[in-house]
């Protein structure tokens, strides 16, 4: 098979011999022609290997540079002795190779090439490709293949700090194993290197050969010995001298013991014999998931932090280790933080343990200090390391079984490996076979790992990553697609100088490089977004790759509205925004700063102007809807993220916006927030979507306590043990797994476990975007919803430490559609904050520990837009309830020069708008969420003399169009508003009251998912013309009571799920605990003990809200 794939059709007489010929043919140092080249070690020394001239390295050598051009080839041999290359630079030029093994042949021996130099050396630098290179130019081939390596695998048991779990021994025996049992044992190693039993009570001849055993016994080993039942008699003097001499007195003392037995009757003691050792040395043995067979003594390798900090990630050194399986590895010291090495309440957060050593070595040499350039402001230490780069045009480049080590440079184009402006590199591109990287190590990096940049189609396999300065895998421009990052690890990422995305904050302060003057930067929004995996465009493919720390984030899916930098005008504006999503499967993300993973935002590609002051490439707005073709005309694609793995990320384990993205199979645990769907929020353009998770686990507080350590102040009582931990955010961050924040989402099958909530402390499964002036869509479905160890299903806020003041729009009117009654069990309830007098009704349900109402209704939205002024607040008033107003202060800010308020309404019930101040100029009403025939009657105030021009009209997303339907018509009696048609509507203007009443009807259908009408939006623009001078425009006084209402349940509440159809936990459902405390049945229903109830629990109480009505239950917490 091997030779087939190298030398084709195998001559079946002749296979023995064409096998060999095969390998020979496959070493491009066996290659016939090929002449010996030893330079020698001489600074100086340019080398220039061309006009087809093929050579062999087969010693160390220092020159000054080496250029590969016209047919030139160099090989380096595959020797036993280590080879050791110094050169400023490789320059493979066109037709020139530089071939180090093959797939076929991979090199064996120790190679490293050293990159020397110094950024302000007198030397020209290349006008490409800089100083301390190898560089790939047009033409050129570049093939090194180093051993085959397993790259990385995950830690199979958990380490514990200080542990030595080396493999101690343990030897037991009883009845049957009469006599004498020696262990010999090597003092170095702790390994047992002999045993055997000698019956000296039996027989003479086991006490000779006892003796002889002893004798064998190299000096410098253990002898262990230990007496089972009786061995004293027919030991003969031979063998007890030969135990004497070796001067033990616990052999002095065992003999002793042994003649003892023969005098004394212990027939009722049972015979009982052991033997362990317990091995004391600074070493750990690693459990490991996959064959290390290919790991040796001397590699060196990284375990990745498990708990919130990424610096917890430990190197350790491999030691010789005979007695180890494949799947163990003895490595040098202890470790100092907990690892774990296990799924943790159902989450697997095995640690990633990662190689750092190759055969074949890639290096920077480095001065001892940072010296003369800017970065110097940033880092003590040299960044300015050796640095891969693939010119566009290149004959064919495969790197594998490298290790990259003192890479990069804190300078723009300079990184480990870099491929720059290539286009298609795989058989689109005509490379056959297609370019790839696998099998690499780069580590400590100082310009990220590897660079994609304006390529397409190259595979990145099998390549850690580790303490990388900058985006570690990164993609540039934006044009970048159809790459895959397969089996990939990056950890221990740190923020860069390079692009404001890659500064920390204090870099983005104080790099104002291409800002416009007066810049004052905003360093969480312009800057803080250093990643593992920066994905510049959608469509590439992230498969099984592990995200294990990072400064701020694991993957962050960015977007380029049109591409930068030499990739200028390769897509239309906004393509990127629209690109469907490549493959997204068996990702995981940990230990990160500010997310697992982040979908959402853009950079900005305007350079900075007197509008906006920002530098080119700083963080700004984008929404992401994908469509069939990246064409927004065609339907809509969802990105599809299957198995994504998230825990102990600071802030989020996912923040995803944008159009139909769906996860499923996803688990999140011990994150500050779970999980975040944000809408594309482009409206009025947003043509509606459905971001859903399914079938996927949430996990508040695991088993995964982490590991104190001095000065942390993210470290207190937790879980339901209210034991030490570490902590996401602060002692008293309102942890939340799933967090709704606009919507429409849908969640969907999903277990949330082990969220507890403590005094000062308000944990939910599910909860709310903190501080949100944005809209809250009733569109939001939760189905089908298990629950397991928690105390709060649901928090809706209140004042206090992270929530603030609760006054902003978005906390106010939050609400979801509870489907199935999973959560309320009340199926097809709406869970609506307390206090929104809107969207209650007599019936409602109180749960005050959620601080929610349980209702039932028809609800919609409306968007109020006000301009002249738009610094005004707005008073909503349902007429049912006149004494239960609805204050919004807008969701833009007060300096836009318009302002928009987003209330949900219940549906077919009348209302009054009220202002702060003189009433806006101009008011447009879009329905939002309407279908055909559903409608709100409004009063809006107005001063007494105003007059009014109304109008509604329909607004196209894609043609960004507005078309006027009709114009409304006054009419003298209120009735007549009943009457309004397509084409035309009619208004009501009561002077006395200050309200001008209309009927905000929708007249056509709705698409399933969009805010709109299949037409558009329908809108009513309201421009009044004021008295100059007018006052506060509130009618509350007038307005109530004469056009109170009596509160009507238009919808009935649903009936309460039946018992037998509820979650049944002890701590999630206090009505179950409390039913079968008497049966003495467990929480999972199989009997047992009682059990107490956990402190700190109380029975939470619905209470009906209508004063006519009353029901009390136990309800779930």
């Amino acid at each position: 098979g091997f030779c087939s794939l190298c030398c084709g059709r195998i001559d079946r007489e002749l296979m023995k011999l064409t096998c060999c010929l095969c390998v020979i043919e496959a070493c491009p140092d066996k290659e016939a022609g090929l002449q010996p080249w030893n330079p020698g070690h001489r600074e100086t020394h340019r080398v220039t290997i061309g006009h087809g001239r093929k050579v062999v390295l087969t010693s160390s050598a220092t020159v000054h540079s080496i250029e590969i051009v016209d047919g030139g080839k160099l090989v380096i041999a595959d020797t036993s002795r280590p080879i050791v290359l110094r050169t400023k630079h490789i320059l493979i030029g066109n037709n020139g190779a530089l071939l180090i093994g093959s797939p076929d042949c991979p090199y064996k021996g120790n190679l490293t090439i050293s990159l020397y130099g110094r950024s302000d050396d007198s030397d020209v630098p290349h006008s490409y490709f800089g100083r301390k290179y190898i560089g790939v130019g047009t033409g050129g081939t570049l093939e090194i293949h180093g051993e085959k390596k397993l790259a990385w695998t995950f830690l199979n048991r958990t380490l514990h700090p200080g542990e030595n779990n080396d493999n101690n021994y343990h030897f037991e025996r009883g009845w049957g194993n009469r006599g004498i049992i020696v262990h010999v044992v090597d003092p170095k190693t702790s390994e047992v290197l002999h045993s055997d039993r000698f019956d000296t009570y039996r027989s003479k001849d086991e006490s000779r050969r006892l003796a002889q055993y002893v004798e064998a016994v190299e000096d410098g080993m253990i002898l262990a010995m230990v007496v089972n039942d009786e061995g004293s008699n027919n030991l003969e003097d031979l063998a007890r001298k030969a135990l004497m001499k070796l001067g033990s007195q616990q052999f002095h003392h065992s003999l002793y013991k042994l003649w003892l037995l023969d005098m004394e009757c212990l027939s009722t003691v049972r015979p009982h014999a052991s033997i362990t050792i317990d091995t004391h040395s600074n070493t750990s043995i690693l459990e490991l998931a996959d064959d290390t067979s290919s790991w040796k003594p001397g590699d060196t390798l990284v375990v990745a932090s498990t708990d919130y900090s990424m610096h917890q990630a430990e190197e350790f050194q491999i030691l010789p280790c005979p007695a180890c399986t494949p799947f163990q590895v003895k490595v040098q010291g202890k470790p100092s933080y907990l690892h774990m090495g296990e799924e943790v309440d159902g989450v697997d957060m095995r640690a990633e343990v990662g190689l750092l050593t190759q055969n074949i070595l890639i290096r920077g040499e480095m001065e001892p200090r940072c010296y003369g350039t800017e970065a110097c402001k940033f880092f003590n230490f040299d960044t300015f390391g050796g640095h891969l780069k693939v010119e566009h045009g290149f004959k064919a480049v495969h790197i594998q079984g490298v290790e990259l080590m003192h890479m990069g440079q804190q300078s723009m184009g300079h990184y480990p490996v870099h491929f720059h402006m290539n286009g298609d590199v795989d058989e689109q591109g005509g490379y056959n076979p297609p370019t790839y990287v696998q099998g690499l190590s780069i580590h400590h990096s100082f310009s990220r790992c590897v660079t994609v940049h304006g390529s397409n189609g190259l595979l990145v396999k099998d390549v850690v990553g580790y303490d990388a300065l900058g985006h570690c895998f990164f993609t540039e421009d934006g044009p970048e697609e159809r790459n895959t990052f397969e089996h990939c690890l990056g950890l221990l990422v740190r923020a860069g100088t390079l692009l404001p995305s890659d500064r920390n904050s204090r870099m983005c302060r104080h790099i104002t490089d291409g800002a416009f003057p007066g810049y004052v930067a905003n360093p969480r929004q312009d800057c803080s977004a250093t990643s593992t995996f920066w994905m510049a465009n959608p469509n590439n493919n992230l498969i099984n790759c592990a995200a294990a720390g990072s400064e701020e984030t694991g993957f962050w899916f960015i977007f380029h509205h049109v591409p930068t930098g030499p990739s200028e005008g390769m897509y239309s504006p906004g393509y990127t925004e629209h690109t469907p999503m490549g493959v997204f499967r068996n990702n995981r993300a940990h230990s990160n700063y500010r997310a697992g993973m982040i979908l959402d935002n853009g950079v900005k590609t305007t350079q900075a102007n007197e509008k906006d002051k920002r530098p080119f490439l700083s963080l700004v707005g984008a929404r992401y809807g994908p469509h069939q073709d990246s064409d927004p005309l065609k339907p809509r694609v969802p990105a599809l993220i299957h198995h994504f793995v998230a825990y102990k990320n600071q802030d989020h384990g996912a923040w995803l916006r944008g159009g139909d993205v769906w996860l499923d199979d996803c688990q999140f645990a011990d994150n500050g927030i779970g999980l975040t769907l944000a809408s594309g929020g482009t409206f009025p353009d947003d043509d509606g979507s459905k971001q859903e998770v399914k079938n996927s686990l949430f996990v508040g507080e695991s088993e995964n306590r982490g590991t104190p350590f001095p000065d942390n102040q993210n470290w207190g009582p937790g879980g339901q043990d209210l034991n030490g931990r570490s902590l996401p955010r602060g002692v008293n961050f309102p942890i939340r797994g799933m967090q709704i924040y606009d919507g429409p989402i849908n969640v969907q099958n999903c277990t949330f476990r082990k969220y507890v909530a403590l005094d000062g402390r308000h944990t939910s499964a599910i909860g709310f975007r903190l501080n949100n002036s944005w809209q809250s869509c009733p569109n939001n479905n939760v189905s089908d919803i298990m629950f397991d160890d928690i105390t709060s299903r649901v928090f809706f806020g209140e004042p206090g430490p992270w929530f603030n003041k609760m006054q902003m729009d978005g906390d106010k009117t939050t609400v979801f559609h509870d489907v199935d009654g999973s959560v309320s069990e009340y199926p097809g309830a709406f869970l609506v904050k307390e206090d929104n007098w809107l969207l209650r009704h007599p019936d409602c349900i109180d749960v005050p520990d959620w601080r929610a109402a349980i209702c039932s209704g028809h609800y919609a939205q409306i968007y109020v837009q006000i301009r002249h002024p738009a610094n005004l607040n707005m008073k909503m008033v349902k007429d049912e309830y006149p004494d239960r107003p609805l204050i919004l202060e807008g969701a833009l800010g007060k300096k836009r020069h318009y302002q928009q308020f987003q209330p949900v309404v219940t549906l077919a019930k009348g209302y009054t708008v009220h202002w702060d101040r003189a009433a806006p100029a101009e008011v447009i009403v879009w329905l939002i969420n309407f279908n055909r025939d559903d409608w709100i009657n409004v009063g809006f105030c107005y001063p007494k003399g105003t007059n009014f021009t109304i109008i509604s009209d329909i607004h196209n997303r894609l043609t960004k169009q507005t078309r006027k339907q009709g114009v409304f018509q006054k009419m003298q009696q209120r009735e007549k508003l009943e009457h309004s048609h397509p084409g035309w509507g009619y208004y009501y203007w009561e002077e006395e009251t200050g309200l001008l009443f209309l009927k905000v009807k929708a007249h056509n259908d709705k698409a399933d998912l969009a805010f709109c009408s299949v037409k558009g939006c329908e809108r009513i623009k309201i421009n009044a013309f004021i008295p100059k001078g007018s006052g506060p425009s509130d009618c509350m006084a007038e307005a109530y009571p004469a056009h109170a209402q009596m509160p009507i349940v238009d919808v009935p509440m649903p009936q309460k799920r039946p018992a037998n159809q509820l979650v049944r936990n002890a701590f999630s459902s206090m009505w179950w605990f409390i039913k079968e405390l008497g049966r003495g049945h467990t929480q999972n229903g199989t009997p047992g003990r009682r059990k107490a109830p956990q402190a700190g629990l109380k029975p939470l109480t619905y209470r009906r809200a209508g004063p006519s009505l009353t029901h009390c239950a136990i309800a779930p917490p």
